[in-house]
């Protein structure tokens, strides 16, 4: 009996937890990371603020938090898409195509866990979702390159630059407005991937290829 009590605690302990995580990232999905304060997050998961701080001791706790969350869930993303391309060059489209197409269909969320101003405490974090997202793309281009499938390159330096090249053309301030709709717009996706295949060195027709496989595939 005692261990069954300790489970059902347990249980609603995480459920707990995962109401506040949910609530924090429609907060930041809604006002940014400015927003993400603990009174608000308690008001959209409805409980007590007290409650929150429990798991929370502070701000800079909770969004350390959703960016670490949020960090893995991407990364997860990418390397699902790439996983079940049929070899490396796919692979890198599909991760291309993949990062796009999240950051369009939530452009204010990824603003805030990527590029958004935040305190000097949890840059530190964010510095580290960018570095973990260069790496996914270097490795992939790194596979590409040793296949012979992409010129010879330095795949760290190739994977920063591609990194911002898809940051600043789907959410940074100079990205075109897009509709606010729930699914990321597709000719967006197409030409952010089309660019970022090109400039890897991926001759123009092959790089239509790719995408346009790629989006059967999600089709």
């Amino acid at each position: 009996m005692p261990y069954r009590r300790t489970e059902n605690v347990a249980r609603r302990l995480a459920a707990r937890h995962g109401a506040i995580m949910t609530a924090a990232r429609e907060v930041a999905a809604d006002g940014g990371m400015a927003a993400l304060q603990i009174v608000p997050v308690a008001q959209r998961a409805g409980i007590a603020a007290g409650t929150v701080y429990r798991y929370f001791p502070g701000k800079t706790d909770l969004v350390a938090a959703v960016l670490a969350e949020i960090a893995d869930r991407e990364i997860g993303a990418l390397r699902r898409a790439a996983a079940v391309a049929p070899g490396p060059l796919s692979a890198l489209a599909a991760a291309i195509m993949t990062f796009a197409t999240r950051a369009l269909r939530h452009r204010r969320l990824a603003y805030a866990v990527i590029a958004e101003p935040v305190d000097a405490e949890l840059d530190a974090a964010r510095r580290s979702f960018r570095a973990a997202l260069a790496a996914e793309f270097g490795s992939l281009i790194g596979a590409a390159t040793k296949g012979n499938h992409l010129p010879e390159q330095d795949a760290a330096l190739s994977a920063a630059a591609l990194l911002g090249l898809l940051i600043e053309g789907s959410i940074g301030p100079l990205a075109p407005a897009v509709p606010n709709i729930d699914g990321a717009p597709r000719a967006a996706v197409q030409s952010l991937t089309l660019i970022g295949l090109r400039a890897l060195g991926v001759a123009d027709a092959r790089a239509r290829g790719l995408v346009i496989a790629g989006i059967r595939e999600q089709q």
